[in-house]
């Protein structure tokens, strides 16, 4: 369905520029994950790294006002044409916007932790997820603006992967011996990596998923696996 609508409406002015704003989005919203991993985790010197989180936020949530208001605009106009297109917009628009006040959420964290990490101890339990989140920021741009099926399926394998470590992650810390800041904030992130896997996933799923099933690739993962 995605794929033939995206086919119809190539060339056209409102699906090229809403695509644009939703790309400079995602392109936003990773430079920003990018930029506040740095400082948490490898306790890089960022200039005016909260200025430059909160300012892209800004431009993040003008994105999706323009989007909003493009989309509702065409919908006035053109009422029966191009709806199923413009639900799915509005659906992954939001999950756009949400990435934005995850990054704002991880910059909390450092304000938290009040010190450098210790990167042996993320290590010991994150691994790598954090690069791995940020190859699935690159995968949800491929997969969704070039349509790409096989993009969008790889990036459900990313997801799958990193909320099963989220959650091991959440149960091995409560049988650790790090201190009670340590504790809180490493939860805070594991959960922050888990909502950034949920929202990128769904984004590139919406290539593949039918509409009525936007948000709910989870069930369907667990159905799968349960029929598997």
């Amino acid at each position: 369905m995605f794929k033939s609508l995206i086919n119809f409406w190539k060339g056209k002015e409102f699906l090229t520029e809403t695509f644009e704003d939703f790309k400079s989005m995602l392109i936003f919203a990773h430079g920003m994950f990018d930029s506040v991993c740095k400082k948490l985790i490898k306790n890089e010197s960022i200039i005016s790294l909260e200025d430059k989180v909160y300012g892209d936020d800004e431009k993040i949530n003008k994105l999706q006002k323009n989007i909003r208001t493009r989309i509702i605009e065409h919908l006035t106009l053109l009422p029966t044409v191009d709806v199923s297109v413009c639900l799915l917009l509005m659906s992954v628009v939001k999950d756009a916007e949400r990435l934005g006040d995850y990054c704002k959420n991880l910059l909390e964290v450092i304000g938290l932790l009040g010190e450098p990490m210790d990167k042996n101890k993320y290590e010991r339990y994150f691994n790598a997820m954090d690069r791995e989140i940020s190859e699935l920021f690159t995968k949800t741009k491929e997969a969704f603006i070039e349509s790409d099926e096989e993009k969008a399926a790889s990036a459900w394998k990313y997801e799958t992967k990193i909320a099963k470590r989220c959650d091991d992650i959440v149960e091995e810390l409560t049988m650790g011996s790090l201190s009670t800041k340590e504790v809180v904030c490493f939860t805070l992130i594991a959960r922050y990596f888990k909502r950034f896997a949920a929202h990128l996933t769904n984004i590139a799923t919406s290539v593949v998923l039918p509409l009525n099933q936007l948000d709910y690739f989870d069930e369907r993962r667990r159905d799968e696996e349960n029929a598997g």
